[in-house]
């Protein structure tokens, strides 16, 4: 891995000071750096990708200098929108450093969901008429960088630097939890399965909640067809909710939220309530941070997803829940509401050290959740 400090004392040098993205393992470092030495007047952790762009198209009006906006391959959809309608040299030339972490790498073994992700990446680039160099060797990052920086000044254009594994990040993460006695993601989700019980569909977000869900489905018996893991698409978890528990109505349709994804589209929580679907329960288990991709913080803590969630539409019982006890009474109690249910759960960070890997056959657990969900029309 490259020396991060060496890095942004080059790019400070350079006239480089302000940065925006959404946070990727395979930026760890350097997405790490940033949250412990740059102050948040000059480092934004942005919702999703598209935001990032535009806060750093801001930042350049007001200073004219480059800024920085990283993100993992997989946002490269959210930032389409700006980068060509609003940075593009055709429209206002604006230059700035694009920094993108190469999941699904042709190089490397990887998910299902980064493959074609990561097949496209170079193209896509290359498409929207973004220069770019892929970062591949400790001793060229920093030239790569002054490339990068000097390009996009000359050319008010935005440019890429595609960043492969164990560049910008060590080989493996090392994670740190805080002491806390709040819930786990893994307990909260068995409280929830013991109080639902097995008539519901159990949708899991983006990150390691797919693992603990598919484990907690397993240990505790429940038949086939009754999860869905969503193993990419970060963000829109709870609209798949909702086309489920639109077109089912007599199924209970959980979902098992992060609160970096709720954040990600919050716009979908108006939706979910416009449509009043009284079979949708949504469930952020929120640990304040980015944890899967190295545990920066996110806006989890900061805002009041309970008092947005009701502003939009759900029911709610009026706070954060905070333990078991309280998690279960407040299910019960919310149970036979005719609106959208949203329940706010704080949960501490890490995961079970001997949590198996999840490994499903993505296409055979999609079938045997259309058998279930089909039944119930029946």
């Amino acid at each position: 891995m490259v020396d991060i400090q060496e890095l942004f004392d080059s790019l400070s040098q350079q006239g480089v000071h302000f940065f925006s993205g959404v946070p990727d393992s395979l930026l760890n470092d350097f997405c790490l750096f940033l949250t412990q030495h740059v102050s948040a007047y000059h480092h934004v952790m942005a919702a999703n990708e598209g935001n990032a762009v535009a806060i750093a198209a801001g930042n350049y009006l007001a200073t004219g200098d480059i800024p920085i906006v990283y993100m993992q391959n997989s946002g490269i959809g959210n930032a389409t929108n700006p980068l060509l309608s609003l940075t593009h040299n055709c429209v206002y030339g604006i230059p700035m450093v694009l920094v993108i972490g190469w999941r699904g790498d042709p190089a490397e073994n990887d998910h299902a969901q980064h493959k074609r992700q990561g097949e496209l990446t170079p193209i896509l680039m290359h498409d929207m008429d973004i220069p770019f160099k892929v970062l591949d060797k400790e001793e060229t990052v920093i030239d790569h960088f002054t490339w990068a920086i000097k390009t996009a000044r000359e050319s008010s254009t935005p440019v890429a630097l595609i960043a492969k594994k164990g560049i910008l990040s060590q080989k493996e993460k090392k994670q740190f939890y805080t002491e806390s006695s709040l819930m786990s993601r893994e307990e909260a989700i068995g409280v929830v399965l013991d109080t639902i019980g097995c008539d519901a569909v159990y949708l899991s977000t983006t990150g390691r909640a797919t693992r603990e869900l598919h484990e907690q489905l397993a240990l505790k018996g429940f038949p086939q067809g009754r999860e869905f893991a969503n193993v990419g698409s970060m963000g829109h978890l709870s609209s798949i909710g909702l086309g489920v528990a639109l077109a089912c109505p007599q199924q209970r349709v959980v979902v098992f939220d992060g609160d970096a994804a709720v954040v990600m589209h919050m716009g979908s929580l108006a939706t979910n309530c416009r449509y009043m679907a009284p079979n949708l329960l949504h469930i952020v288990l929120n640990n304040g941070v980015n944890e899967s991709v190295g545990g920066q913080p996110s806006a989890g803590y900061v805002v009041d997803l309970t008092g947005i969630a009701s502003a939009c539409g759900y029911k709610t019982c009026g706070r954060a829940v905070k333990d078991a006890h309280e998690l279960q009474l407040v299910l019960q109690g919310l149970y036979s509401e005719t609106h959208p249910i949203f329940i706010d759960v704080h949960v501490r960070q890490g995961i079970r050290s001997n949590m198996p890997k999840l490994s499903i056959d993505h296409k055979v657990q999609k079938e045997f959740l259309m058998s279930h969900l089909h039944s119930s029309l029946s």
